[in-house]
């Protein structure tokens, strides 16, 4: 940031591995209700409106952050409890229709651990995971949503230590303008 400036611009938030993996989060759930969840259009639309909330919160609170850390940071929050709950879709998924949730310790988890971690790419998550079981989808989605979980957590961390460092917009602001009068005014 210069020292007279407070407005912040964000880059293009659409190559941040936190947002493709929002993306992606978004899409396969997409997906998951079409395919598998042709009986409960009521927690169909809530999975929908979770994984859709965490990506456009993460979007809004990235925009948002140009001119106020604070919402950022609430926005982020939100983006993050959406998340949260979308997972305990998942496992509420694979325990009320009696499929297995995997163990940390099965390789199936090591194995979604990796792929969720490399790819970035929404579409290919899509296609690989339209061709597999419910409970293979449900699990693998367990996981990229623990992923994405700790990446908003370290964005959350990231922040706070911004806010802790630069302040708030008004505080910023009235420094500028502290800063500009004293360069101009002698003041």
């Amino acid at each position: 940031m210069q020292s007279n400036s407070f407005i912040r611009l964000p880059g293009d938030h659409r190559q941040w591995n936190v947002y493709r993996k929002s993306m992606i989060v978004c899409d396969v759930t997409e997906m998951f209700v079409r395919k598998f969840m042709t009986y409960s259009a009521r927690t169909a639309e809530q999975m929908r409106q979770a994984a859709r909330s965490c990506k456009q919160n993460l979007v809004e609170g990235i925009s948002d952050k140009t001119v106020s850390i604070e919402m950022c940071i609430r926005l982020i929050g939100v983006a993050l409890g959406s998340l949260r709950e979308l997972a305990e879709d998942y496992g509420d998924y694979l325990r009320q229709n009696r499929l297995s949730t995997w163990d940390l310790k099965d390789h199936r988890v090591a194995q979604a651990r990796a792929y969720c971690r490399r790819d970035n790419e929404p579409a290919e998550f899509v296609l690989k995971c339209d061709v597999r079981s419910d409970e293979a989808v449900a699990n693998i989605m367990l996981v990229q949503c623990a992923q994405l979980d700790r990446m908003l957590g370290a964005v959350l961390r990231h922040l706070e230590k911004e806010f802790i460092s630069a302040g708030g917009l008004k505080e910023q602001m009235s420094g500028v303008r502290r800063e500009w009068r004293r360069e101009h005014l002698g003041y």
